[in-house]
């Protein structure tokens, strides 16, 4: 990604980041398919740490210490999803590029961890996260080489037998808004052929266990085909 795309989208979801909140904070109560899968997502993360307690598996530290497995919110906006997993009994953080988005999920969820950063560069070290969560934020990767860096860099952080639970738009085209809830922005959002993003997926590593393909909910969303992955590597 240029740099002055990066600092475009940042500056627009800066721009939209208090409406967004207030809009779409609780849009998981509306989203029964979304919870179910967020819910699959960490019983099976807890599973896994659970069978690496008893094989006093050396690896996963920080869940074999703490017995909650760790996982990441990329792309996290206001934290509602963080804090849904957090809720759920697994060690949640959320990261995002936009510092007011940040901002929002910090005043809105104290006890949780948010911090700035872009997915194409994870500030984190290699194998360091159990699980990795990632909705409607690959949508920005706009150029093909910019998606398989970001696939790229949730397979350097997850740790061994890591969990992916990916959310895209399903289709081919790119769409770019110049207004967004009321605020002038300069953003495009990229909808993704399932097959593609599957073959990437295993490309980069990952071996992808569910495809999970819905129609929209009305009045509850942007009308659009919603395509899910539960990724392992």
């Amino acid at each position: 990604m240029t740099g002055e795309y990066i600092a475009a989208t940042r500056t627009s979801y800066d721009a939209v980041a208090a409406a967004y909140a207030d809009q779409l904070s609780d849009e998981l109560r509306r989203k029964p398919l979304d919870r179910a899968l967020l819910t699959a997502f960490a019983e099976q993360l807890h599973a896994a740490t659970a069978a690496r307690a008893s094989a006093a598996d050396p690896g996963h530290a920080h869940a074999a210490r703490t017995g909650r497995p760790r996982v990441w919110d990329v792309g996290c906006g206001p934290g509602h999803v963080t804090a849904f997993l957090a809720g759920l009994g697994l060690d949640a953080a959320g990261i995002d590029l936009s510092g007011q988005m940040v901002a929002q999920a910090r005043a809105r969820h104290p006890d949780l961890e948010f911090s700035v950063g872009s997915m194409t560069a994870l500030p984190a070290p290699d194998g360091s996260w159990d699980g990795l969560v990632c909705f409607y934020a690959l949508i920005h990767m706009i150029e093909d080489a910019d998606v398989r860096t970001a696939l790229a860099e949730f397979r350097r952080v997850l740790a061994d037998h890591g969990l992916l639970l990916l959310a895209v738009h399903a289709g081919e085209e790119v769409r770019h808004s110049e207004e967004w809830f009321g605020a002038k922005v300069d953003v495009s959002f990229r909808f993704f052929d399932p097959g593609w993003l599957s073959a990437e997926l295993s490309r980069a590593g990952f071996t992808v266990e569910a495809l999970t393909r819905r129609q929209p909910y009305p009045d509850a969303e942007v009308a659009t085909e919603r395509a899910y992955f539960l990724a392992r590597i």
